[in-house]
């Protein structure tokens, strides 16, 4: 298949393009996207609650951001772009970010790469709840808890980010 991409729309936020007979998805002005699993020292996951408008409902998710998508934040490194969404949304500052996986967040749909990190060393810093323009709730959910707190978000009728079970087999 070509590597030649033919772009077929463009949004201010995302681009329909195609390779060959492939359609999907580019965000431009992106360098990746990374998502934090963050347990507290007294053994809480750190997730964020926000509605989410393409599925038309509250979704439980693990803190994430797109990376360099900000005018300041160009070439930032993806570990510094985690620790910065990880104290805008939740409050909490990490001493370490560490890589733990890397890879395709839905690849027949968008070239997007997902680049998830563990935060350890947490310390509250703020309230979080993130930018003006978001109303993120957040949950502390103690790891001897998860399975029946996820099944008590479905059955209110959350929705639950597949990465939120793909960032528990890393604890696990």
């Amino acid at each position: 298949m070509s590597n030649d991409l033919t772009t077929l729309y463009k949004g201010k936020h995302l681009h329909l393009v195609r390779r060959g007979t492939w359609e999907f998805a580019q965000r431009p002005n992106i360098s990746g996207i990374v998502g934090i699993l963050a347990v507290t020292d007294d053994r809480k996951l750190i997730l964020v609650e926000q509605f989410r408008p393409p599925v038309n409902a509250n979704v439980i998710e693990l803190p994430a951001r797109l990376a360099g998508d900000l005018a300041d934040a160009r070439g930032e490194a993806l570990a510094d772009a985690a620790s910065r969404e990880l104290l805008e949304e939740t409050g909490y500052a990490a001493r370490a970010m560490t890589q733990l996986a890397e890879g395709p967040i839905s690849a027949g749909i968008s070239d997007e790469i997902l680049t998830l990190f563990r935060a350890t060393g947490l310390t509250r810093q703020s309230d979080g709840g993130g930018d003006e323009s978001e109303k993120i709730t957040i949950h502390l959910v103690p790891l001897d808890e998860i399975d029946e707190f996820l099944q008590s978000q479905r059955e209110a009728e959350r929705m639950i980010d597949l990465k939120v079970y793909s960032g528990l087999r890393f604890l696990r």
